[in-house]
C-alpha cells in the first residue's frame, strides 16, 4: 500500500548566500559563507603545522596533510555534531569541485616546472637510476596488492587494483623533492641534480602509468572502452603537441623581457587549460591531465612561463589547493586499520615501498660506479611521495578501486615516507665542509700575486645591480697575466611559494663556464648581459645560483667562496639610489645576510653602494675613463682598499688617486683615547708606513696614479677633504680603518656594518654621485670593534 512505502527525504540543494542572522539564516547552512568557513579552517591550521614543523625542517605538504587527516573523521570528525555542522555531506560537492578545480591550476603549474628539453638532456646514469626506481617499487607494488586484496581488499577489480598500487609505490614527487633538496643545501650540488633529474623521468612515467590505470577502471561493460579510453587520451596528448606550442610560442614571443604580459595572453591561457581539462575528463582519464599537459607544453624561456606562474600561484596554493588536503582527509579514516592484521599490512605496505625505492637506487647507483653512502642518501630522496601521491590515492578512492582501509593504509605509508626523508638524509649524508680546514694562499687582494688568476665571487639580487657590477669587473682586470676570474652568484630567496622550483632550471650549471651549457639556455637579460661582457672582455665569467632562505644564504656565499678559492667576495649594500640621488632600502634581509657574511667570510669582503658607476650600461674597455679614489687612514682593511685600488689602476682608463690622512703633529692623542688593549699604536704605525712605501715604490714611474698626503685635526676636518674629491666615480675604503681620526667618528654611524667612513660616503648630508666600495680585509679573527659594529642594533636609520 501507498501509506506504507518507506520515504526517502534527500536534503534540499544549499543556496549560495544567506540573508544574514538578523533575519533567520544560519549561514553554515549556505554554499559560500561554509566554503569560507572551510577555506580559514584548514589555512589556519596547516600554517600553525607548518609552524611547529619548521625546526623538523620539514616540507609544507606533510602539514597539509596532517591537517586534512586530523580535520576528517580520523580526529575533529569523530565528534559528529562538528562534522555535521562544518563539513556536511550536502557540501562536499561544492568542496570537491573547488578543490579539484585548485588542484587542476596546480597541475598547470606542476607542467609549467617540467621542462621537456631537460628530460631530453637526462643522462645515461639518471635515466637508469629512474627507471629502477619505478621498474622495481611497480613489481613490489604489484606483489603486495596480491596479500591486500586476499585480506582486506576483497572483491575489487583485479587488474586497475594492481596498476593502483604498482603507481601509489613507484612515485617520486617531484615538486617536494626540489623543496626537501633546497632546504639541505643540496639543490645545486652533483647528487641534487641526478636526484632531480631522476625525480623528472619519474614524474611523468608515473603520469603515463596513472592514465593507464584510469583506463582500465573504467565502469564501462566492454572490454573495449579501457582501450578506447586510452587510446583517446593518446591522441589528446598527440594532438596538442602539434598544434599548442607554435600557439604558445607566439604568445611568448610577444612577451618582452623587462615588460609586463598582456592579460589577453595570460587569460587564453588559462582557458585552454580548462578546456583541456574538459576534453580529458569527456574522454574519461581526468581533468588534471590536461592541465598538466597544457602546462608542460609553454614554453620555459622568457617572461611568459613566470608571469603565469605568478598570476596563479598565490591565489591557487594559498585559498584552493588547501581544499584538497580536506577533501582528501574527510575520505581518511584511520580509525578503519584496526587488528593486528591492519596494523601488520600498514607496516608491509611501509617497508615494501621503502625497500623497493631505496634498494632499487641504489642498486643502480652502485652499478654506475656511485659511492655508497651517495647512492644510499639517493634512495631516500627518490622514496619522498607528496601531493602527486594523494591525487592518484584519490582517484582510486573516487574510482572505488581502494576502499576506506586500503586508502587509509596508503595515505599513512605516503605521510611516513615523505617525514622520514630530511631527518634520514641529514644523518647519513654530511658533505664533508671545507671550510674550517681549506688552506688556500689567496684569500686577500693584498697576497695575491698578480702573476696568477685572480678570482672574485660576485653576488647580485636582480637585474639593477648588473651594469654597476660589470663595470667594476672591467676595472678588476687589472694587468694580471692569467686574467681574472668571476663567479657571479645570482642570490634568490627560496620562499614559501612552490614555484621556487623553477629555479632549478637557473643551477643546473652552477660554476660551469657560459660556453659550457646547453644550447637552449634561458634568454634572460642577466646572463645576456654577462655573456656580452665575458665575450668583449679579457674575464671569464662563471654564472652560479644560491638559493637560499635569507636566514642561511650567508653559508650558500661563504660555502661557494672557499670552494673557489676566491680572494674577494662582492656584496650590493641592501640600499639602492632612487631618482632624487637619495638612497632608500630595497630589503632589509639583505642587510642582515651582508652583516653575516662580514662575519664569517673565508676571504676579504667588499660591500658595493650602487649610484651608477659608469651609468646605466657596460663601458668597453677602450671607452673606459674612470677617477677612483683611495681613502687612506690605516688598518688592514685600508690596507686592502689600497691593494684593490693598485690593482685598478692597472687598467688603462683608470686614474687612481690615494688620500692619506694624517694626524696634526699638534693635536695627537688630544682627538680621542684610543682603547690600548684592541692593537699596539706603535706596531700598526709601522704596518701603515710599511704598505704606503711599498705602494710608493710600485707607482714612482706611473702618472695614472696620484698619491696625496693630507694633514687634519678633528674628524669635521677629514669630511670637509673628502667633500673635496666628491666628484670622482668611485671610493675605496677600508670598513673599519685604525687610528685617532677614524676613531673620531664613533657613535656617527647610519649604518654600522660599513665602517665610520663607509658611513659618512652614503649618508644623507653627504651630496656626490660616486659608487663606494667599502672593503673588509680577511683575518682569522676579527677586531672586537669589527665585530661589534656587525652585532650592533639593527633598527638604525634607513
Amino acid at each position: 500500500m501507498a501509506s506504507n512505502a518507506t520515504t526517502v527525504h534527500c536534503p534540499a540543494p544549499m543556496k549560495a548566500t544567506s540573508n544574514g542572522v538578523f533575519q533567520g539564516d544560519n549561514p553554515l547552512d549556505f554554499a559560500l559563507p561554509l566554503a569560507i568557513l572551510q577555506i580559514c579552517l584548514v589555512i589556519v591550521l596547516t600554517r600553525l603545522l607548518a609552524f611547529l614543523l619548521r625546526p623538523l625542517r620539514q616540507p609544507r605538504v606533510i602539514a597539509e596533510i596532517i591537517g586534512g587527516i586530523l580535520l576528517g573523521p580520523s580526529a575533529l570528525g569523530r565528534n559528529q555534531k562538528y562534522l555535521h555542522k562544518i563539513f556536511p555531506s550536502k557540501s562536499i560537492t561544492v568542496l570537491d569541485t573547488l578543490a579539484n578545480l585548485g588542484l587542476l591550476l596546480f597541475l598547470f603549474l606542476v607542467g609549467l616546472e617540467l621542462d621537456p628539453k631537460s628530460l631530453r638532456r637526462t643522462g645515461k646514469k639518471a635515466l637508469s637510476i629512474a627507471l629502477a626506481g619505478i621498474s622495481i617499487p611497480f613489481a613490489l607494488g604489484i606483489g603486495t596488492s596480491f596479500l591486500l586484496r586476499g585480506t582486506i581488499s576483497t572483491g575489487v577489480n583485479e587488474g586497475p587494483f594492481l596498476v593502483f598500487m604498482g603507481v601509489a609505490l613507484s612515485i617520486t614527487a617531484f615538486p617536494v623533492l626540489a623543496r626537501i633538496l633546497a632546504e639541505l643545501k643540496l639543490l645545486t650540488t652533483d647528487i641534487g641534480q641526478m636526484a632531480m633529474s631522476a625525480a623528472a623521468v619519474n614524474d611523468v612515467a608515473a603520469w603515463i602509468l596513472l592514465a593507464l590505470a584510469i583506463a582500465l577502471s573504467g565502469t564501462g561493460r566492454s572490454p573495449l572502452t579501457s582501450l578506447w579510453v586510452f587510446l583517446c587520451g593518446f591522441g589528446f596528448v598527440f594532438c596538442c603537441v602539434f598544434v599548442m606550442p607554435p600557439v604558445f610560442k607566439w604568445m611568448a614571443q610577444r612577451c618582452p623581457e623587462g615588460e609586463p604580459v598582456d592579460e589577453i595572453y595570460v587569460c587564453a591561457t588559462l582557458a585552454a587549460v580548462l578546456a583541456a581539462g574538459f576534453m580529458t575528463d569527456m574522454i574519461g582519464i581526468h581533468a588534471l591531465f590536461g592541465a598538466f599537459v597544457m602546462g608542460v607544453l609553454v614554453p620555459k624561456e622568457g617572461p611568459f612561463a613566470g608571469a603565469l606562474v605568478e598570476k596563479v600561484e598565490d591565489l591557487v596554493s594559498s585559498l584552493f589547493l588547501p581544499l584538497y588536503f580536506v577533501s582528501s582527509g574527510l575520505k581518511t579514516n584511520v580509525a578503519t586499520i584496526r587488528g593486528a592484521q591492519s596494523w601488520g599490512l600498514l607496516v608491509l605496505v611501509i617497508l615494501t615501498a621503502c625497500f623497493g625505492k631505496i634498494a632499487g637506487t641504489v642498486g643502480v647507483s652502485l652499478w654506475c660506479k656511485v659511492p655508497f653512502k651517495e647512492a644510499l642518501t639517493l634512495g631516500i630522496l627518490m622514496n619522498t611521495k607528496g601531493l602527486v601521491e594523494l591525487i592518484v590515492l584519490n582517484i582510486g578512492k573516487d574510482k572505488g578501486v581502494l576502499n576506506d582501509q586500503t586508502f587509509a593504509i596508503m595515505i599513512l605509508m605516503a605521510l611516513f615516507t615523505t617525514f622520514i626523508t630530511t631527518p634520514l638524509v641529514v644523518a647519513i649524508y654530511k658533505p664533508a665542509k671545507k671550510l674550517a680546514n681549506a688552506k688556500y694562499k689567496h684569500r686577500t687582494i693584498q697576497q695575491t700575486n698578480m702573476s696568477t688568476q685572480l678570482r672574485t665571487l660576485v653576488c647580485f639580487h636582480s637585474s639593477r645591480n648588473i651594469p654597476t657590477l660589470i663595470n667594476l669587473m672591467e676595472a678588476s682586470r687589472g694587468t694580471g697575466k692569467k686574467g681574472l676570474c668571476v663567479y657571479a652568484m645570482h642570490l634568490m630567496e627560496l620562499s614559501e611559494r612552490s614555484s621556487a622550483i623553477l629555479m632549478v632550471h637557473k643551477a643546473r650549471k652552477n660554476g660551469l663556464p657560459f660556453w659550457n651549457k646547453g644550447q637552449n639556455s634561458d634568454a634572460n637579460q642577466i646572463i645576456v648581459a654577462f655573456e656580452a661582457f665575458q665575450n668583449l672582455s679579457h674575464v671569464s665569467i662563471r654564472p652560479m645560483t644560491a638559493i637560499s632562505p635569507m636566514s642561511s644564504m650567508h653559508e650558500d656565499i661563504c660555502t661557494s667562496a672557499d670552494t673557489k678559492k676566491v680572494a674577494m667576495i662582492i656584496l650590493p649594500f641592501h640600499k639602492h639610489q632612487r631618482l632624487d640621488g637619495q638612497l632608500e632600502t630595497t630589503r632589509a634581509e639583505f642587510r642582515n645576510v651582508n652583516r653575516r657574511v662580514l662575519e664569517h667570510a673565508p676571504c676579504s669582503v667588499g660591500i658595493l653602494v650602487d649610484r651608477g658607476l659608469g651609468g646605466t650600461t657596460h663601458i668597453s674597455a677602450s671607452n673606459v675613463d674612470s677617477v677612483i679614489t683611495v681613502l687612506f687612514f690605516g688598518g688592514p682593511d685600508d690596507h686592502e682598499a689600497l691593494a684593490y685600488g693598485a690593482l685598478m689602476a692597472g687598467h688603462p682608463g683608470i686614474s687612481l688617486v690615494v688620500v692619506q690622512f694624517l694626524v696634526d703633529p699638534k693635536v695627537v692623542g688630544e682627538i680621542v683615547r684610543l682603547d690600548m688593549n684592541d692593537f699596539d699604536i706603535a706596531e700598526a704605525r709601522a704596518a701603515d708606513e710599511e704598505v704606503v712605501a711599498q705602494f710608493k715604490e710600485k707607482i714612482s714611474n706611473d702618472g695614472s696614479i696620484k698619491y696625496e698626503e693630507r694633514v687634519v685635526g678633528d674628524a669635521k676636518e677629514v669630511v670637509k677633504v673628502i667633500r673635496e674629491y666628491n666628484h670622482c666615480n668611485l671610493f675605496l675604503v677600508g670598513r673599519m680603518p685604525n687610528g685617532e681620526l677614524a676613531a673620531a667618528f664613533k657613535g656617527k654611524s647610519e649604518c654600522p656594518e660599513l665602517g665610520p667612513v663607509g658611513s659618512i660616503l652614503t649618508s644623507s648630508d653627504f651630496s656626490t654621485t660616486a659608487s663606494v666600495l667599502v672593503v673588509q680585509q680577511y683575518r682569522s679573527q676579527l677586531s672586537k670593534n669589527s665585530l661589534a659594529s656587525l652585532k650592533e642594533d639593527e633598527s638604525t636609520t634607513d
